[in-house]
């Protein structure tokens, strides 16, 4: 799996409000010209400037996460409101959550789904690089880019 990028550049306040105050993403994969999509419930790890969520390795999408770890994806509002457009598209790497993120993504992951605990699985990060916020409620077509796309 790739390194993914050390550096964080402090995200838009907007984008932390409405990635929190949602619970499942879209995560899409592609691997020998395959291309496969899935969503998951979520977490935000703002210290890790990541997307958590519980899976298995044997799962489309792990499997296919493991073979090409640059994934994409969307989070959209839990409640969808016609005319009032809002959401997340995003890019990252997917990563295993490993010794030095596991207390803070688990802290995170588990606050928010404590049933998530009795379930089997593994966790999961997206470290983020690139999201564009649209949110039509700021005025229309009004779109809050944070990171590079490569």
């Amino acid at each position: 799996m790739t390194d993914a990028p050390t550096e964080i550049i402090k995200v838009d306040k907007r984008i932390v409000a409405f990635i929190q105050s949602q619970s499942v993403l879209t995560i899409a994969t592609s691997a020998n010209n395959m291309p496969y999509c899935a969503t998951c419930f979520y977490a935000y790890s703002e210290n890790a400037n990541a997307l958590v969520f519980k899976s298995s390795p044997e799962t489309t999408h792990i499997a296919q996460g493991i073979e090409n770890d640059f994934v994409a994806g969307s989070v959209l509002p839990d409640k969808l409101v016609t005319g009032k457009v809002k959401g997340i598209q995003y890019s990252g790497i997917l990563v295993r959550v490993d010794a030095a993120l596991q207390d803070d993504l688990q802290k995170v992951y588990y606050k928010k789904y404590p049933f998530a605990l009795a379930m089997g699985g593994e966790l999961w990060a997206i470290k983020l690089n690139w999201m564009k916020f649209t949110d039509n409620t700021l005025g229309f077509g009004t779109k809050v880019i944070w990171g590079e796309r490569d």
